[in-house]
């Protein structure tokens, strides 16, 4: 199974994963640079490494994540989240044209919620290539 892994994310780097981690990290940069934003950067680059390597991981809700995480979210998601959101769902549709391509397209998809709300979330190893989120 670590070698399907391995054969997943190697496909899922060259077809989408670096396009899209080097935008979670221009808006984890911005983010970063704006200070009173620095969470929002923080959050924005963890899950750069996510989409760079997506098979063996998911993401789960933290146990301590509150109310301002959920602020959080709503001001990411008007600011940054529909932006990325919008990244996947175009990457998915390209991906969905061929045959090949329809599993990275499903993982695709399967990325957009953490786009959209990445506070209170965190990032765990996973013992299915194609973990729910």
């Amino acid at each position: 199974m670590d070698v399907l892994r391995f054969l997943l994310n190697v496909v899922w780097l060259i077809l989408c994963g670096f396009w899209m981690a080097v935008g979670y990290a221009i808006a984890g940069i911005v983010c970063c640079i704006l200070i009173i934003t620095i969470p929002f950067g923080i959050a924005s680059l963890r899950i750069a490494g996510y989409v760079l390597w997506p098979f063996g991981r998911t993401t789960r809700e933290r146990p301590d994540a509150g109310g301002a995480s959920f602020v959080g979210n709503v001001i990411w998601l008007i600011f940054a989240g529909w932006w990325l959101a919008l990244g996947h769902l175009v990457t998915s549709i390209a991906l969905a044209v061929t045959i090949v391509g329809i599993p990275f397209a499903w993982a695709n998809l399967k990325l957009i919620p953490i786009s959209l709300m990445p506070l209170g979330r965190e990032i765990v190893p996973s013992d299915q290539p194609f973990a729910a989120r």
